[in-house]
Formats: structure tokens, sequence, C-alpha cells
């Protein structure tokens, strides 16, 4: 009943920045949490940084420091943004949802394409 809508992703040079965008839609009561994972091709899946409902955030250490997540609860939609963007940092970028309902269910997004390289 949730769908998660990714934008932003693209071709950026190392020491760049882009801004992630992942809008909620469907049956949404409430939002115990939103975050960004992201998985390069061969390796698995890894959290980048969320915020809870309250607002505490938390980031990968490879990212403290350089990324952002922010949520807009009227519109539904949870932001990342990524400056001083290392070829690293070069990954399928996913969305995530748990709402705040029973079974706390998680969504996911069809995930947005990030390319860091010159």
């Amino acid at each position: 009943q949730v769908q998660l809508v990714e934008s932003g992703g693209g071709l950026v040079q190392p020491g760049g920045s882009l801004r992630l965008s992942c809008a909620a839609s469907g049956t949404i009561s409430s939002i115990d949490a939103m975050g960004w994972f992201r998985q390069a091709p061969g390796k698995q899946r890894e959290l980048v940084a969320s915020i809870t409902s309250s607002g505490s955030t938390n980031y990968a250490a490879s990212v403290k420091g350089r990324f952002t997540i922010s949520r807009d609860n009227a519109k539904n939609t949870v932001y990342l943004q990524m400056n001083s963007l290392k070829p690293e940092d070069t990954a399928v970028y996913y969305c995530n949802v748990r709402l705040a309902v029973i079974g706390r269910p998680n969504f996911w997004g069809q995930g947005t394409q990030v390319t860091v390289s010159s």
C-alpha cells in the first residue's frame, strides 16, 4: 500500500554534491523512521543514514560529516544531502520507510543510481 519514489541520482565528479529525495505515497498514518541504504554491484546493502520519528539521526561512519538526512513530515518525504562525494559512494541508493503500526512494516523504493567519477 506504500510506494516510495526516489529521485536526484546521477553522475557527479569527486568532491561534488547531490541531493536525493524520496516521496512516500499510499496508506500512511504515521512513520516510525526513514532511511537511506545503498548497494554496490556484488556487495551487501548497507545503511547510509536514518532518521527516527523524534528526529534523531544516525550515519554510517564512512559518510559522517559529508551526508545529511532530513524529513518533511507534511510531504512524507525524506532527503539525503550528499557533499564531498567520493568514488566509493558509487552505488544504487534505496529509500526505506518503517511505519508506526503493528509489526512496524518496512517499504522500499526502486533505487536511484549515484555514480561518482571524473
